[in-house]
């Protein structure tokens, strides 16, 4: 019973992180793609940061949803995660792109979970470490020093 109880609880959190993601989506700066991303980033001190994909005249500029939480959480000095939910408009979960694989398994606990869905629900649930496998760390460049 204990165990069914938390597997509710846990699912309830991912629901409000889903709907925490939804509303930061709506504030993404999208004019070229239109193509708006939220996200939801919990620390381990229950604070919830937001992201939203942010675009800009020269595309390279732009910063997606992922990378937005995250910054914005570890420029306010928060640096340990349990989970991050992220959401678009897509046929499936969306997919986050490289570069925000990369901070996320550079800032985020290997072990830690992310949540990627679409409007529709669809959700696909994985872990930091099997979103980049074999991901170059911080590690990798203490080795050649």
């Amino acid at each position: 019973m204990k165990k069914q109880l938390k597997e509710k609880r846990d699912f309830m959190k991912v629901e409000l992180l889903m709907d925490e993601a939804k509303l930061a989506r709506e504030k993404a700066y999208v004019p070229y793609s239109k193509f708006k991303v939220g996200a939801a980033l919990l620390s381990e001190n229950g604070t919830v940061y937001h992201g939203c994909n942010i675009e800009n005249a020269a595309y390279s500029m732009a910063n997606c949803a992922e990378r937005t939480a995250l910054f914005k959480a570890v420029s306010e000095g928060d640096t340990t995660f349990k989970k991050l939910v992220v959401v678009a408009d897509t046929d499936g979960p969306v997919s986050p792109c490289g570069a925000c694989r990369q901070v996320i398994s550079e800032l985020c606990p290997k072990d830690m979970e992310v949540v990627l869905t679409n409007l529709k629900g669809d959700v696909k649930t994985l872990t930091v470490a099997e979103l980049l496998p074999g991901a170059f760390s911080p590690e990798d460049l203490n080795e050649h020093k």
